[in-house]
């Protein structure tokens, strides 16, 4: 039986990509999930794993081709035909039988999620010769997304830690070794190692192809493979890397003629020999490094410009205090300020669309839902989890999706998925006592909210000065697709929705 290999899901607005490797040649045996082909998209890179066991057949889409969604890549001889190949494929690797037989069981990396390719080893909670139970957490994994845990998968002895902490690893590395695990037990977790055993065997050292558009981009910008940085599988430029160091020499000749220096970030300035001994130097971690990345991009892409209302909180303050009690006995939850907050942008962007919409290349994509956006400040850094279809929810399923998203987020349980596909985000500084300020884009989005501190405040009500809860608001939008009159009308109509929560009852 013949079974089809086709190009998986690439991603949001993502259509088509490039064959960049094939990892088995019409002939090789195949385990489930071994890997078969590497794909290189304008975004990310997307490994193509094995759908079946078989013998990999005709191959369809060679190197350097550009593929579409779904498309056929090759094919892989399953059934009767396969069996031989199969039952030979162990041979090559001796070392795998007695592994099994002894009860040593092989620690994998998990699954990362989309577009995710590797990961650094950051802490370990076990040693070598620690009894372990299965299930029981092993190391933390951390990406430039979210922190991994993994577990045991059987019970044992730690007896090998083969990545140890700060090792990158991609996603089909070996961890660790368990030793003395039941003899039932070790044979599953056999088949999956083989897997990686293969892909490393072919791809082992430095002498590996470069991604056929990456060869192509380099002729095309005059550089050398030396000059460029690869980040794929072994050291392996992609296109992207290419990208990257195009841009980085475009960007030499300015500081250039200021003085002869190289592209490379400016050195340090020196540091007074009593100051050394005081300061200490910690490595940025990944999700660190991709913050501070995406922010910088978002500055550099998008026209941010920021506009600032303030907002009387006297009728939502009432009307929580009044309700509080009873909404948290019916609903199991508590009653906050982020629900109305929600409700009310939620309620804005109606009326203003292009808030909640974002720029793909020449065109406008208006989205006709909300998936809110509510950044959470972690011990990791800052995390955007989504909470979608925002707008046709109530306050008591706000509020227990934010309670529960941010739990999560602490805990560093967030997947991916979780963090993807917002419209609009609402950034609340005011928990940490900020008063006012300019939150940056998360992009593609093009409008953020920020919330502040509430401060009791003098002012004129009808010609009296009266002692109010007041909050100032900045709406920091793109310039690009939203006009400044839609962005003061939005924020108008957050402060209207607020100072007169009837309003979101009756749709005004």
């Amino acid at each position: 039986m013949s079974i089809e290999v086709r190009v998986p899901t690439l991603g949001e607005s993502v259509t088509e990509a490039t064959v960049a490797t094939w990892f088995k040649k019409p002939g090789d045996a195949v385990a489930v999930d071994e890997m078969l082909c590497e794909l290189e998209t304008d975004k990310v890179t997307v490994e193509v794993p094995s759908p079946a066991a078989g013998v990999m057949g005709e191959i369809v889409a060679a190197e350097g081709e550009t593929v579409g969604v779904d498309a056929l890549l090759a094919t892989i001889a399953a059934g009767e035909g396969a069996a031989p190949a199969l039952a030979a494929a162990p041979s090559p690797a001796p070392a795998a039988a007695p592994a099994a037989s002894g009860g040593s069981v092989d620690v994998m990396v998990p699954t990362l999620g989309e577009s995710v390719t590797e990961a650094t080893v950051s802490t370990w909670f076990k040693q070598v010769g620690d009894s372990v139970a299965q299930d029981e957490m092993l190391c933390e994994l951390e990406t430039d997304k979210v922190s991994v845990e993994v577990p045991a998968p059987t019970a044992g002895v730690l007896a090998e830690i083969v990545a140890p902490e700060g090792t990158t690893v991609d996603a089909t590395a070996k961890l660790a070794v368990i030793s003395g695990a039941a003899a039932g037990a070790a044979p599953a977790p056999s088949a999956p190692a083989a897997a990686p055993a293969a892909g490393t065997g072919d791809g082992g050292g430095k002498d590996v192809a470069n991604a056929p558009s990456a060869e192509k981009a380099m002729a095309e910008a005059g550089l050398s493979a030396d000059q460029v940085t690869g980040t794929g599988r072994d050291g392996r430029i992609m296109k992207e890397d290419v990208a990257n160091a195009v841009a980085a020499a475009a960007t030499a000749p300015a500081p250039a003629a200021a003085a002869p220096a190289p592209a490379s970030p400016a050195p340090r300035a020196p540091v007074a020999a009593e100051d050394a001994g005081r300061e200490e130097r910690v490595r940025m971690t990944r999700l660190r490094q991709t913050i501070a990345k995406r922010l910088k991009d978002a500055q550099n892409t998008a026209a941010i410009l920021t506009t600032y209302n303030e907002v009387d909180m006297t009728e939502v303050m009432a009307l929580r205090s009044q309700y509080k009690d009873q909404f948290e006995k019916k609903h199991g939850v508590r009653l906050g300020f982020m629900s109305f907050f929600t409700k009310a942008c939620c309620h804005a962007l109606k009326e203003v669309p292009e808030v909640n919409a974002e720029i793909d290349g020449t065109d406008i994509v208006y989205k006709n839902f909300v998936h809110m956006g509510v950044a959470a400040g972690t011990p990791q850094g800052l995390v955007v989890p989504v909470i979608r279809d925002a707008d046709s929810m109530s306050f008591a399923e706000i509020e227990k999706a934010i309670a529960e998203k941010g739990r999560r987020a602490r805990d560093g349980k967030l997947s991916m998925a979780e963090m993807q596909g917002g419209t609009f985000t609402i950034s609340n500084g005011g928990v940490y006592g900020s008063l006012m300020s300019s939150p940056i884009l998360n992009p593609p989005q093009s409008g953020i909210l920020g919330m502040h501190k509430i401060q009791d405040r003098p002012m004129v009500i009808n010609g009296e000065i009266k002692i109010r809860p007041m909050m100032y608001l900045a709406l920091s939008y793109d310039h690009r697709i939203v006009d400044g009159k839609g962005a003061v009308t939005f924020l108008v109509r957050v402060k209207e929705a607020l100072e007169d929560p009837r309003r979101l009852l009756m749709d005004l």
